[in-house]
């Protein structure tokens, strides 16, 4: 045997061990342990296996076809270079769809941790219901949530690019464990939701325009709507959050932003973040252009009672103050938005929730008291408004709060369990009176 050929051969056999691996890579519900209430939903548990099962057979396609290349008189008459040049591509494609799997793999192996599994699907219907509009704006996708170390939340938005290529099925949403279980949770998961809200309106886009015609003004507050520009991705997603569950956005953004003064006044034009002090800041004047409240001036007031100016550089001192004296126009040009996505309706008009403003979540609170069954009824991001404004008002304590929210998520998991239980059953039930045999098509 040629040297050649002994090469060609070790490549054919390494293609055959990653076949053998590829083999190994079952679907998550044949080996994840969770209770049925804990799973993600129907439609993300699809997407996910389903394009999980596309990649492994789109990869299996692949190594079969460069096996048949190897035995070919085109193969066979190969250089070992090009033979390992072939090999290393479909090696870095296999572990692509590791990475992959690995992705989805930290969301699911969750979902089988006592307690936290099933507030994780709690949290998934949470997200759900605060993505949704109205009107049929938008379709959104399936969320999952999974846990992490750290007080920062991120989001791998569905219909994104995933590592090696492919369209993300899902929204994978990244909450922190630290966070667990509070109203402050809401903050981080609606907040990232945001972002897969803002991106299905096409809002970036269609904001970024206007701010940068803005931004090239020589005059008066020109670079402050640069610095509006390039913040607008965060400052959208923080909107978005303070639509749907109110002040308790904003407490829970104060919580995540509570740092050291360095980190709070850090100036970095790179940054897509606003800076610390201006962010919030721009929470308190996006709820008062929602709902309307003395809350959000003293919010405004406690934050910078917290993190004074007065221990700024005079440079620093003005640069805040000119940025925080264009808050107020650039939350105009927010709430007027009207991108082609709304059909002629304007952002602020949308986002805004006649049951989302202090009145209405007080009333709720004094209604509802701490009493389960009304709250169980209830939008599950009208729930996590009504305890953050009760907690904003100090009508609740932290305890109360915990206790609340563990159950409701433990409830809603549950709720969502059996509706699809319920209503795949009654699929069944129509099919058998139909006449509709097992395993025949209706």
């Amino acid at each position: 045997m040629s040297e050649n050929t002994a090469a060609l051969n070790w490549l054919a056999d390494e293609t055959l061990a990653l076949l053998t691996r590829l083999d190994r890579i079952r679907p998550f519900v044949l080996h994840e342990t969770m209770v049925p209430a804990a799973a993600p939903s129907r439609p993300a548990q699809s997407a996910i296996e389903g394009y999980l099962v596309a990649s492994r057979r789109a990869l299996r396609r692949l190594a079969y076809d460069y096996l048949r290349w190897l035995r070919s008189p085109a193969g066979r008459a190969a250089t070992p270079a090009m033979a390992q040049r072939r090999f290393t591509f479909l090696k870095l494609r296999f572990n692509s769809m590791l990475s992959q799997f690995d992705i989805f793999a930290d969301v699911i192996t969750q979902r089988s941790e006592h307690e936290t599994g099933v507030w994780l699907s709690g949290l998934d219907v949470v997200a759900a219901d605060a993505l949704a509009m109205p009107n049929g704006f938008i379709h959104p996708p399936p969320v999952v949530c999974y846990l992490d170390r750290g007080h920062g939340a991120s989001i791998r938005r569905a219909r994104t690019r995933l590592p090696g290529g492919g369209e993300n099925p899902v929204a994978v949403v990244r909450v922190p464990r630290e966070r667990m279980v509070s109203s402050g949770i809401a903050s981080s998961l609606v907040h990232e939701v945001g972002h897969q809200g803002a991106a299905l309106l096409d809002l970036i886009v269609t904001l970024r325009g206007p701010l940068n015609r803005l931004g090239r003004s020589r005059f008066g507050q020109g670079p402050v709507w640069s610095l509006f520009s390039r913040w607008i991705s965060e400052i959208v997603a923080d909107f978005w959050s303070v639509s749907r569950i109110g002040v308790g956005s904003t407490l829970g953004l104060m919580s995540v932003v509570s740092l050291p003064r360095p980190f709070v006044f850090r100036i970095s034009m790179d940054d897509p973040h606003p800076i610390p002090w201006l962010r919030v800041k721009l929470s308190c004047a996006m709820g008062n252009a929602l709902y309307p409240d003395p809350q959000w001036d003293r919010l405004a007031d406690w934050w910078e009672a917290y993190y004074p100016l007065n221990k700024q550089s005079p440079a620093q001192r003005r640069f805040f103050r000119t940025v925080e004296a264009g808050i107020p126009d650039f939350v105009t040009l927010l709430m007027n938005h009207q991108p082609d996505s709304l059909r002629g309706e304007s952002l602020g008009r949308v986002m805004m929730l006649p049951d989302r403003t202090p009145e209405a979540l007080r009333f709720l609170q004094r209604s509802w008291g701490n009493q389960f069954q009304p709250m169980r009824r209830a939008p599950p991001s009208l729930v996590f408004a009504v305890v953050g404004q009760a907690r904003a008002d100090r009508r609740i304590g932290p305890a109360t709060e915990s206790t609340l929210l563990s159950h409701l998520l433990t409830y809603w998991a549950l709720r969502s369990t059996l509706d699809i239980a319920d209503t795949y059953a009654a699929q069944v039930r129509e099919q058998l009176a139909a006449g509709v045999r097992w395993g025949q098509a209706a």
